[in-house]
């Protein structure tokens, strides 16, 4: 059986999704970005994977984020999205804006990990290999490398750009004085910084504690968001027991242990206050972190089409007034991980 030649949906930037600058760049981003970390590897079903990348497309979402060892299993997560691409999306790549990273555990041996040169020049071809592009619009240091000094890390960057297999550099969960260093040696270098990305949600607001936000915008550089769900708590699956199926109760990223009472009751106070907006827990939570100054995208995960239509109606209800963000935010306060 041919498959049908899939054609975008015509109307596709009138959909509802805004779109943000990224810092002192050209460059604007779909508010929601679709991220392929857990739910787009080998042990998910290609036909469901294609079907939320064309769902996301059709829907104003521009934004795609991979990492080379997304899964699982490693590298799997790009393949999809290279299959995908190649069978869809290839007419509209100018179109598109999409990310990889590399710094995490990737193959056996020393060269495999962390932040050399010779690790994130080599992930880099096996990831534009996977996924089937001629170049990432951004590459990211995925994570800061104590033993590697910066200056390699950054050149490596910098020299990608150079060669022409990436448009634009990023970093992913720098500490601030060394993300300060990046930004000038970048800068200094013609290849200034286009995004960092880091956790942000009501539960997590680290990045806001440790100056990290505020440094990004003074440096002329977007914010991407990723978990903003906190591995699902905010999105109240856990609000009448621990479901079969979830993250908690495999342990994977979230413990049993975690989903206490208080917690439950924590969430319920918030759940509230969502219906009273008319959202659900997850938009509220979806919406409370576009509403910070200097973030350019989140990132949502998902592992169907209706789970990411929810999500995208965050984007309707943005605005919170001072008292909910008060309410809001001392119930989020209570709830410790």
């Amino acid at each position: 059986m041919i498959e049908e030649i899939y054609k975008a949906e015509a109307n596709r930037y009138e959909a509802g999704m805004e779109y943000r600058r990224s810092g002192r760049s050209g460059i604007l981003l779909s508010e929601l970005s679709l991220g392929f970390w857990h739910n787009f590897g080998e042990t998910s079903p290609l036909e469901r994977s294609k079907d939320i990348m064309r769902f996301a497309f059709d829907h104003g979402i521009t934004s795609f984020d991979l990492a080379n060892n997304y899964g699982p299993g490693y590298g799997t997560a790009e393949e999809t999205f290279g299959f995908v691409f190649d069978k869809s999306f290839r007419p509209y790549r100018d179109e598109m804006f999409v990310a990889s990273k590399a710094g995490y555990d990737m193959w056996p041996g020393p060269y495999g990990n962390w932040g050399s040169r010779k690790y994130l020049m080599a992930s880099l071809d096996q990831s534009l290999r996977r996924t089937k592009l001629d170049y990432f619009d951004v590459f990211y240091s995925h994570r800061y490398d104590p033993e590697t000094p910066l200056e390699e890390t950054l050149q490596a960057l910098v020299d990608i750009v150079r060669m022409g297999k990436a448009l634009y550099v990023g970093i992913s969960r720098w500490p601030v004085e060394a993300s300060r260093f990046a930004f000038e040696y970048l800068r200094q270098r013609d290849t200034p910084c286009l995004l960092f990305q880091d956790r942000l949600n009501l539960i997590d607001r680290r990045v806001e504690e440790d100056g990290t936000l505020d440094c990004v915008r003074e440096n002329g550089c977007g914010f991407i968001a990723f978990s903003p769900l906190a591995q699902g708590i905010l999105t109240g699956r856990y609000l009448h027991g621990i479901p079969a199926d979830s993250r908690a109760m495999q342990q994977r990223f979230l413990k049993t242990s975690q989903i206490s009472d208080e917690l439950v009751a924590n969430v319920s106070a918030l759940n509230d206050i969502a219906a009273q907006r008319g959202q659900t827990l997850a938009q509220m939570a979806l919406s409370w972190v576009l509403a910070h100054e200097g973030v350019t995208s989140v990132i949502v995960g998902c592992s169907s089409v209706a789970q990411l239509a929810d999500s995208m109606k965050a984007v309707e209800s943005k605005a919170f007034s001072a008292e909910e963000i008060m309410t809001i935010e001392a119930i989020a306060s209570k709830i410790k991980l």
